[in-house]
């Protein structure tokens, strides 16, 4: 590999760092690989150029167009995926771990894409809940909304992902319509800046909208609005003074940190040594310590055992240890590269030696590792380390100090009570695993754990093929955790978006609100059909276009033909005393399905046209009761569209079916598929 001057990209345009530039080295061989800065970067500009340039221009874009950028974005980073498994080497990561950052950095970015095209709008402004009435007659309500925050996200990233770690901040922000500045771990930021190039050169992004500093990030914080926000991932030590920055404080800049966690793992009392949750459980720790070189922010630091199994589980984590391979991570059979720094190693052997003072170390030696490959000398390798403590209550500084490597502690808990406590004593984590096979067990863990730790997995025999494991994050869960761990919540699915953005509660007339969410809201203005909607393309249709049906007398023989073709003769559709006799009805009363069956007889107009599909119902309630005698009609009304293919969108009709006294008996939303 040779030497790379990384550069820094501020507005639309690559530019070095001025002066000393730092030295980046190849954590396999320590030869310097990279040098580094962004001395003479103006952060105001980079800053102003974000809100100015690439926030209006993202605004401009409606969810799903950001959507498809994101999935352009993957597409382009897959396409030369090859150049980054190559430059990952030098950071110490086996294929398998840079497949974790790369693909799995890419997976994100197709994750929200999809996610987002099914679960928002094609709009620029999210709905959030129902719509609240707030009048006595309806001409008065209230609608909470979600719109983009008109500032720029600090994206502020660890050494361990330099790939999946910008991407997965990265992509419910761009989501959002909130432009981005990446500030990369300096020892691997050579391999952030490459896929930051690959998404540059694929030109998908209009400008403004990502820039990308190489080095220090200077003075950027004093520029920050109450329109910002930061998310940082690294250690509590870096976070606490970021938050604590005087700018930040002043202008309620958000704050989303992921920061150190001293995650546990816990083998259920039931996972005895013939179970298959045993055999689990030592499989997952051995690779939460190897992966990454256990350089994961959530790999297992503490694994906590039933007191009398503690020698037979170090015994299985020991002998599994000793099939790990560990080397120069080009070579085949590699199974645990190097940390990513010398820096980082001198890190992990001081505070190995801090745990050393109150837990025994059972396997390893932290000054002494036997290394597969040539000229590795230099390199930042390390043999896992297995520490073992009997008396995890007195042992402090296994609940309070993380080594970032290849380290774990083993540690015995009396009944599962104390195992909860134990768990909850490292203040807060982000991930915690249960090797269990009994729900009891499980759900006593979540009871009493759940409020410690921002992600529970648990493992047993029926899921462990499917089971991303202990320490996998993905796109569509929250990951973040309390206290320790930094009290934020990352990715999420739709749930990360809203962190970019300001939920605003609007209050005015239905009509007028209608109008600003572009999407039909009860008690809105309505506009009577002229053409029966189904004879209408999806680009035609526009919310508050409404038919309204003709009526349909229920009768004695209706409701018994129908109980007789589909075989539902519940009692209250039957039997005329017990009907009466139950608090609900005046007597028989027509199915609630059978008034569904009617109502669709009522609006469906039969002959093929835009109408593809009809693919469900959502919010279905019944209000009334309807007996025989009585008459239903229904209004059909569009309540809004999006669009799914280039062929077909979804529309979703608003149906609301009324008996002779125009009272509610039924409402519920329509879903079809249309022709565009």
């Amino acid at each position: 590999m040779s030497m790379i001057r990384l550069q820094n990209y501020a507005a639309n345009k690559w530019i070095s760092g001025e002066g000393k530039l730092a030295p980046i080295f190849s954590a396999v061989n320590g030869q310097q690989i990279a040098e580094t800065g962004s001395d003479g970067i103006d952060f105001k500009k980079m800053a102003e150029h974000a809100r100015k340039v690439g926030g209006p221009a993202l605004r401009k874009m409606t969810f799903h167009e950001r959507a498809f950028a994101l999935k352009a974005l993957a597409t382009a980073i897959m396409a030369r995926k090859e150049e980054l498994y190559e430059l990952s080497y030098s950071s110490g990561a086996t294929r398998t771990d840079s497949w974790i950052d790369i693909e799995g950095g890419a997976g994100t970015l197709f994750s929200f894409s999809s996610k987002g095209r099914r679960e928002l709008p094609n709009k620029r402004i999210l709905m959030d809940g129902d719509l609240e009435v707030l009048g006595k007659t309806g001409t008065f309500v209230g609608q909470h909304v979600y719109t983009s925050l008109q500032g720029v996200a600090v994206h502020i990233n660890a050494f361990n992902f330099p790939v999946w770690g910008m991407l997965e901040k990265l992509a419910p922000t761009l989501l959002a319509g909130v432009p981005c500045i990446v500030k990369p771990g300096s020892s691997t930021a050579y391999l952030a800046e490459a896929a930051f190039r690959i998404m540059i050169d694929s030109k998908v992004l209009p400008e403004g909208a990502i820039q990308f500093i190489a080095g220090s990030a200077g003075d950027l914080l004093d520029h920050l609005t109450c329109q910002d926000a930061i998310s940082f991932t690294g250690s509590a030590r870096t976070s606490m003074k970021l938050q604590a920055h005087p700018v930040v404080a002043r202008e309620s800049v958000r704050f989303v940190a992921e920061r150190d966690s001293l995650n546990a793992s816990i083998l259920g009392p039931d996972a005895k040594p013939d179970t298959p949750e045993f055999d689990l459980f030592v499989k997952e720790v051995v690779k939460e310590m190897t992966v990454k070189a256990g350089q994961k922010c959530t790999a297992i630091r503490r694994a906590m055992v039933p007191a009398n199994l503690m020698d037979e589980v170090q015994k299985a984590i020991s002998a599994r240890l000793d099939k790990t391979v560990i080397g120069d991570p080009r070579l085949e059979g590699v199974r645990m590269g190097a940390l990513a720094s010398q820096d980082q190693l001198k890190d992990v052997r001081a505070k190995v030696a801090e745990l050393a003072q109150v837990a025994k170390i059972v396997y390893g030696d932290p000054n002494s590792v036997k290394v597969q490959g040539e000229n590795t000398a230099n390199g930042a390798f390390m043999s896992p380390i297995l520490l073992r403590t009997d008396d995890p209550w007195t042992a402090s500084a296994v609940h309070d100090v993380e080594a970032f490597g290849p380290v774990s502690t083993l540690m015995p808990y009396k009944d599962f009570d104390d195992a909860i406590a134990l768990a909850n004593r490292g203040m807060g984590s982000l991930a915690i695993s249960v090797f269990t096979h009994d729900a009891e067990i499980a759900q006593e863990a979540v009871l009493g754990a759940g409020a410690y730790h921002g992600r529970m997995v648990f493992i047993d025999r029926d899921c462990a093929k499917e089971s991303t494991g202990h320490g996998s994050p993905l796109p569509v869960l929250v990951h973040g955790g309390p206290g320790r761990a930094g009290g934020g919540e990352e990715m999420g699915g739709m749930r990360g978006i809203k962190h970019y953005m300001q939920r605003t509660a609007l209050q005015g007339s239905p009509t007028l609100l209608a109008g600003v969410v572009g999407t039909y809201l009860p008690g809105a203005a309505q506009t009577p059909a002229t053409r029966h909607p189904f004879r209408l393309k999806f680009g035609e249709l526009e919310p508050g276009y409404t038919v309204t049906t003709p009526a349909r007398e229920i009768t004695i023989a209706d409701i018994e033909h129908f109980a007789e073709f589909t075989g539902d003769k519940f009692y209250a559709h039957m039997d005329e005393e017990a009907a009466k006799a139950n608090p609900f009805f005046p007597g028989r009363v027509a199915h609630g399905y059978l008034l569904l069956s009617f109502a669709a007889g009522l609006f469906v107009d039969p002959a093929p046209g835009p109408v593809l599909a009809n693919y469900g119902l959502d919010n279905l309630r019944f209000v009334k009761p309807v007996a025989a005698g009585e008459s239903i009609h229904v209004t059909l009304t569009v309540k809004s569209k999006t669009t799914r293919k280039e062929e077909y969108g979804e529309v979703r009709w608003f149906v609301q079916v009324y008996n002779q006294a125009d009272e509610l008996v039924a409402t519920y939303d329509l879903l079809t598929m249309n022709a565009v």
